[in-house]
């Protein structure tokens, strides 16, 4: 229970301390970047659009990726924030890249810059071996969003390395680990499949000290999979994951998470699940030093206060819909 007050106050703290985020900056009109392969756009390739933007850029940068699969190893770097990458439907517009063997280094694609959104593409490290890991999307700047996105891999796919971040209807695939890192992330109606071959984790998540306001929190979730997995395992000794209104299939396993075979942890890591439901829910043959959550307990896990989500979320997801339309209005100066 303590652990549970400590997790609340943190995350109370920064909800009412956070200013609003930039908003005099955000609110500009956003300067549109096409990216068409066939060559009718601004650029070929969606790493020269970014290349594009100005250091330190104040004015929002909306970058429309045309249908395609793009073969690219793309960073944004820290020094580009409010930048979107948006493709128009998810399957269509393909980012892709088979590398391994470094958690940093393979990323498919890299995110280091804050207010960052990524909508409706398809990011995918194609390379699957089990126990060598090889990211699709990492994730590091702060205030970061994706919407209706594509995230697919094996091992480590989803590197939710630091920062405050919003996923919301994303479909997210992989085996050992595929969502890990120490990010403070809501994941917000999003899919998660297993692809379990030997062992598969969903979660492992990062958290190293009391001290840090980090963790997992999947809301109105859904799991499928292949043969059995657990919902995660601590990679970080205080790691914290909490699963509410989540479907669970029969892929999950009874006994629910893990230790990764250091029981010192099962004091110290925060494992929590409410009212989720489905064949993988029952939460009676769950290990000991995990828990449910009372209602009460849950009311925080129910919004987007716990990544100050009122000072930031809503105007930018806002923001985005509005260029969106306004390009959708306006389509007509490229065929």
């Amino acid at each position: 229970m303590a652990a549970f007050i400590f997790f609340v106050t943190m995350f109370t703290l920064m909800a009412s301390t956070t200013p609003r985020a930039d908003a005099a900056e955000t609110s500009a009109a956003a300067v549109v970047i096409r990216v068409d392969q066939s060559g009718k756009g601004d650029y070929k390739k969606i790493q020269d659009a970014i290349d594009a933007v100005p250091s330190n850029n104040k004015q929002p940068f909306f970058i429309l990726v045309k249908p395609g699969i793009y073969n690219e190893k793309i960073i944004v770097p820290e020094d580009k924030p409010f930048i979107t990458v948006s493709g128009s439907k998810t399957n269509s517009t393909v980012i892709t890249r088979n590398d391994s063997g470094n958690i940093i280094e393979s990323a498919t694609f890299t995110v280091l810059a804050s207010n960052f959104v990524g909508q409706y593409i398809t990011i995918k490290n194609t390379f699957r071996y089990h126990g060598i890991q090889a990211v699709a999307l990492r994730v590091s700047g702060d205030k970061v969003v994706f919407l209706g996105c594509k995230i697919l891999g094996y091992q480590d796919t989803l590197l939710d390395e630091n920062g405050r971040h919003y996923f919301r209807g994303c479909y997210i695939e992989g085996a050992v680990d595929f969502i890990c890192g120490n990010a403070a992330s809501l994941f917000e109606r999003c899919h998660l499949h297993t692809l379990s071959e030997e062992f598969s984790a969903i979660t492992a998540q990062q958290r190293g000290s009391l001290t840090e306001e980090t963790g997992f929190i999947f809301l109105g979730c859904k799991i499928t999979g292949e043969r059995t997995a657990i919902l995660g395992r601590p990679w970080g000794s205080y790691s914290r994951v909490i699963f509410v209104l989540t479907y669970m299939s029969n892929v999950i396993l009874p006994r629910g998470w893990d230790d990764w075979g250091d029981a010192t942890k099962q004091s110290t890591v925060f494992y929590r699940e409410y009212k989720c439901y489905g064949p993988g829910a029952n939460t009676s043959k769950r290990v000991e030093w995990s828990q449910k959550l009372t209602a009460e307990e849950a009311k925080i896990f129910l919004t987007k206060n716990m990544i100050s989500g009122k000072s930031w979320i809503r105007s930018t997801l806002k923001h985005v819909k509005k260029v969106s339309t306004a390009i959708s209005n306006n389509s007509t100066g490229h065929s």
